[in-house]
């Protein structure tokens, strides 16, 4: 989707949209108007910024913009070389560019985007989430020079952004925490002889930061050190921290939060729950609000102890109380707080009618919070689905490409798609893997889940793996849909959300058929007509290629399929599917397919179009998208998605395969650690290779025992996916 079609929907959205929404498109003028009055009754208005940098990139950055622009604060980004052409620095009325690629000399770079604070002449920083969001000497340095810090002091970022801080604090004020060890001495003999007073199974956890980062489960006392090691290096990249804290690992925990908010008036609110418990490689990927039959009294005791924690530390801004819930007691134990604005934070505003953001603009402007305790009432349900480039069926692994094909469902009052990119952008090996967050609403739990499934089959993505699928799926599962959620869910569940493939349907491999032979053809008129293509030059060239008949070859996994189309009159056409062995499939007679190409085409980042024939008697209407890269055909054909590849030479395919006996990248990264060398002797499962990709570390093991004969790359190289890593001697 270009980002003009993003501003058009979005735009589209903002029209005559219902009171009750709370869609980011209708928070205009009624949230703010009707907040105003209550400041105004015993606080003076204190005047907003004019104009706001966002020390951030991505999805958060756009969300801040779009907040800003409409309540008319000019806004300036800050990016790196791999973002110079990203959505947030068109969206920005100025930017800077402050870095390389890598995070490190970018993004976190607090000197360079002081700097560009002080050369744009914006009056206050806003942090998003991540990189030096919750930062405290940032917020402090910030402070000592007169610039606003739209997010909490110092003092409170470091009190709650510390978990072992947070923690102490917590259990003075009377709250229960997971038993573990929350203190200072980070010596690693010390820690592990803690991990084994606590018993295993043990959670490392670095002391800062949150999304999952420098987060390690440890099973046994053998693996304690290399899970250690592993943190601490995960750790000090994203937040400039290695210091952790170990804790026992709860087998079946929800993970339930609360939204809070403060001032700088004494006034301190919650706005309600959500439950998170759904999560792989301990990060969220579908959030809702509220958390789904929890007691009255456990919500509300839930609600007055993050309040009396913020409290507790004079906090200001937004922040997030996280705590683990026994799923069967729902007894709560204080786990952590975040000190900046969640992620998740739009299922919040989805069930509040609030616009978080503006919250956070006034109150860093010396505002009384917008709404009070008594005023803030929740209606209705609300979901939120992360869309990851990464591939569920190769564990979760990252994935990093072009997005060749993007189209997303159309924004409403109840349908929010917040996102950074658009069709042609990268995503890159140097950020996080996060595409979208796709938040719909509904008045109760089971109208959420059906605007969620419809959304979900809308999404089309192509160019790189996706978890849409592995998404749709775990929206249909009849115990996330009867909200028996905890966060060993995926795990307990894993052959209802990875069932084998399914074989594709006849309709599917035709619409792939006929979509191949009209590109094509299309493609020598082309080279026929020097250019100038018509649809009467591609029809000339179809029936002048095997006397009117063409036969596509279509592999879908392990089967693959040939569909002949024959011309029968004028534009319309018979085509035939046989299996691999040539039995017959399927067959359609005198279809008339209509094609539309897609925005983009030949030589662009798009190819494809949209497909409407009658097949016998359903009406098929479908996007159909080409992918030079991995030589692939997908149909988008109302909600069933089907993936062919059109096979390539013998000598093509084997110029790309692994040599026997290697190991190779299982996607595009990093190394950070190698821990054999030629002539080295491992065991099954021993580690070889420690790899980097989107700011998380990941284990490459040895899949057989054996002796190493070449190691491939070195400590700081960068790796396409596929490439060997290392390579066993022949047996």
């Amino acid at each position: 989707m270009t980002l003009l079609r993003a501003h058009l929907r979005l735009s589209a959205g903002r029209k005559a949209l219902p009171r009750t929404c709370a869609s980011l498109a209708s928070l205009s003028v009624r949230h703010y108007s009707s907040a105003a009055p209550a400041m105004s009754d015993t606080t003076e208005r204190k005047p907003l910024f004019d104009k706001i940098l966002i020390a951030n990139r991505g999805e958060i950055a756009c969300r801040v913009m779009h907040t800003a622009k409409r309540m008319g604060i000019k806004t300036v980004a800050v990016y790196s070389e791999a973002d110079a052409d990203s959505m947030h620095v068109k969206l920005a009325d100025e930017a800077y560019l402050i870095g390389t690629a890598p995070a490190a000399e970018s993004y976190l770079r607090a000197d360079k985007i002081i700097d560009v604070v002080r050369r744009s002449g914006a009056q206050a920083i806003h942090p998003g989430y991540g990189f030096l969001s919750e930062n405290a000497k940032f917020a402090e340095t910030l402070a000592s020079q007169g610039i606003a810090f739209i997010g909490p002091p110092g003092a409170a970022m470091r009190a709650m952004g510390s978990k072992s801080e947070s923690k102490r604090i917590m259990q003075k004020a009377g709250v229960p925490v997971v038993p573990g060890y929350h203190g200072e001495n980070q010596d690693a003999a010390f820690l592990k002889q803690q991990a084994e007073q606590i018993g295993y199974p043990v959670l490392i956890k670095a002391v800062l930061g949150g999304g999952g980062k420098g987060m390690r489960i440890v099973e046994k006392p053998a693996d304690f050190e290399m899970m250690l090691d592993s943190s601490r290096r995960e750790a000090l990249k994203s937040f400039g921290d290695d210091n952790v804290l170990v804790e026992k690992y709860l087998t079946k925990p929800r993970h339930v939060e609360v939204q809070v908010f403060a001032d700088k008036h004494g006034n301190a609110v919650h706005l309600f729950e959500r439950d998170c418990s759904v999560q792989r490689r301990h990060q969220k990927i579908i959030e809702e609000a509220p958390a789904p039959d929890l007691l009255p009294e456990v919500r509300r005791l839930l609600g007055e102890k993050a309040v009396a924690a913020a409290k507790a530390v004079k906090y200001e801004g937004a922040g997030t109380v996280e705590f683990i819930m026994d799923d069967e007691t729902q007894q709560f134990y204080f786990m952590e707080m975040n000190t900046r604005l969640q992620v998740e934070h739009p299922v919040t505003e989805m069930i509040t009618n609030t616009d978080l953001v503006q919250w956070q603009l006034e109150v860093a402007a010396g505002n009384r919070l917008p709404k009070l305790q008594n005023e803030i009432v929740c209606t209705g349900h609300a979901f939120e689905a992360r869309i990851y480039a990464e591939n569920p069926e190769n564990g979760f692994l990252p994935d990093t490409g072009r997005l060749v094909h993007l189209a997303t469902p159309q924004p409403s009052s109840d349908v929010r798609v917040e996102t950074g990119v658009q069709t042609g952008d990268v995503i890159s090996v140097y950020y996080d893997p996060m595409i979208a967050k796709l938040v719909v609403r509904g008045e109760d739990r089971q109208a959420a889940l059906r605007v969620l499934r419809k959304a979900l089959a809308e999404y089309e993505i192509v160019g790189l793996h996706t978890n849409i699928g592995f998404l749709r799926r775990l929206a249909e599962s009849p115990d996330f849909i009867a909200a028996k959620v905890e966060t060993g869910f995926i795990n307990k569940h894993l052959d209802e959300l990875f069932p084998p493939v399914a074989q594709p349907s006849a309709e599917s491999i035709v619409q792939a058929a006929l979509a191949h032979v009209i590109d094509s053809s299309t493609k020598a008129a082309l080279s026929t007509h020097g250019g100038l293509a018509s649809p009467w030059a591609a029809i000339d060239s179809f029936r002048l290629n095997a006397f009117g008949s063409q036969t596509t070859t279509l592999a879908y996994g392990d089967h693959q399929y040939t569909a002949k189309v024959r011309v029968v009159g004028n534009g319309m056409y018979s085509v035939c599917v046989t299996s691999k062995s040539g039995d017959k499939i399927a067959e359609f007679h005198n279809v008339q397919p209509l094609w539309e190409p897609l925005p983009g085409g030949v030589g662009s980042t798009s190819a494809g179009g949209h497909l409407r024939a009658l097949l016998n008697d359903r009406l098929c209407a479908s996007n159909v998208v080409f992918n030079d890269k991995d030589s692939s055909i997908t149909v988008f054909d109302q909600g069933r998605v089907a993936v062919f590849k059109v096979p390539v030479p013998q000598y093509f395919d084997d110029a790309g395969a692994a040599s026997p006996g290697s190991v190779t990248a299982p996607m595009s990264c990093k190394i950070v650690q190698v821990m054999v060398e030629p002539g080295t002797e491992v065991e099954q499962n021993a580690p070889l290779v420690v790899l980097e990709a989107m700011k998380m570390e990941h284990v490459i093991k040895a899949p057989k025992a054996g002796k190493i004969a070449s190691v491939y790359y070195k400590v700081g190289d960068l790796v396409e996916e596929g490439k060997n890593l290392v390579a066993f001697e022949n047996e």
